[in-house]
């Protein structure tokens, strides 16, 4: 059934299809197994062929994006991985005259497709004179996953300046939506984004800044995270939403849990609310220690923490165990 999954896919697509990959590539913990198959999306067309095929085919899907926000099991994925390619990459900023933009605070509307990486963008606009994503360059992820997760940082978050999100229903037969941020009832790290909804395209709202100021909040903000996250080691970001007027990390260290360790990941030295992996790391390491965290601190504070990182691949009881969202259909 694998082999006619893929050749109807390759048949009906204009982007790659890998067969048996291994999403280790893909995802920023660098561990995990392989999908039946991987495409790289290039066009709405695409996902619609994904969309046909896997409902022809009994076969469910996993949006990767970045792959920074998952946790992909050693058996892997049974079905089909999608990766938005450079077809759905751009930038356009509207006015785009350096003129019209002259005046500090004069409103921007930016639109970028849903495979632009966060720093990316966040870059982009700054060097246009745009200011109010300064924020997005400590997020590790893509535009979609953004949106998909009200993803935030220093104290922002993406609801704050998101206009609508295009998407496509696979679950649908690949229809097409434009949904306000309104609709998406955006909360902490959290949206009412169908899970068969792929974003493809978003609006920004911003307004012109100083330049000068603007790349010195960037580099304030780089800094920051140079000094008080492990920027040079396999992780996923933050493991865990905060409680309620408390800081998940704080939790985890107090609960004993900072530098704890199941075969190569651990909680990390520098901060308690990531985990590291080591060369040779299996996600079964990286899952042990989120079950392990969770154990201690809820032992130890009578708090529950909520992972937000995706958990795929494994079974329904290990996916229950850590509270992990799914994000397979």
């Amino acid at each position: 059934m694998s082999g006619d999954l893929v050749q109807a896919l390759r048949r009906r697509m204009s982007g790659a299809v890998l067969a048996d990959e291994p999403l280790a590539r893909y995802t920023t913990l660098r561990v995990g197994g392989p999908a039946v198959a991987l495409v790289r999306a290039e066009t709405v067309d695409d996902l619609v062929a994904v969309a046909q095929v896997c409902v022809e085919h009994d076969a469910r899907w996993l949006v990767v994006g970045r792959g920074s926000n998952l946790l992909v099991a050693d058996a892997g994925w049974p079905g089909v991985a999608v990766v938005l390619g450079r077809g759905f990459r751009g930038v356009e900023i509207t006015p785009a005259d350096a003129a019209a933009t002259a005046t500090p605070g004069a409103v921007v509307d930016v639109v970028a497709g849903a495979a632009e990486p966060m720093p990316v963008l966040a870059t982009r606009v700054a060097s246009a004179g745009v200011g109010g994503l300064a924020f997005g360059v400590a997020i590790p992820g893509t535009l979609g996953g953004a949106v998909r997760m009200n993803a935030g940082a220093h104290g922002r978050e993406l609801s704050e300046v998101l206009v609508w999100a295009d998407v496509v229903r696979l679950a649908d037969g690949a229809t097409a939506q434009r949904l306000t941020c309104d609709e998406l009832a955006m909360g902490y790290r959290t949206t009412a984004l169908p899970a068969d909804a792929v974003v493809v395209r978003a609006q920004l709202r911003l307004a012109t800044d100083d330049p000068e100021r603007i790349a010195a909040d960037m580099a304030a903000m780089r800094r920051w995270r140079r000094e008080r996250q492990p920027v040079n080691e396999p992780s996923c970001g933050s493991v865990f939403r905060n409680p309620d007027g408390d800081s998940a990390g704080r939790l985890i260290e107090a609960a004993g849990m900072k530098g704890h360790t199941v075969g190569g990941a651990r909680v990390n030295e520098v901060h308690a609310n990531f985990i590291t992996v080591a060369p040779g790391a299996r996600a079964a390491d990286v899952h042990a220690v989120i079950r392990d965290v969770q154990a201690a601190v809820h032992a130890r504070f009578d708090v529950v923490l909520h992972p937000e990182v995706v958990v795929v691949g494994f079974d329904a009881h290990e996916a229950r165990t850590v509270g992990a969202s799914r994000s397979d259909a």
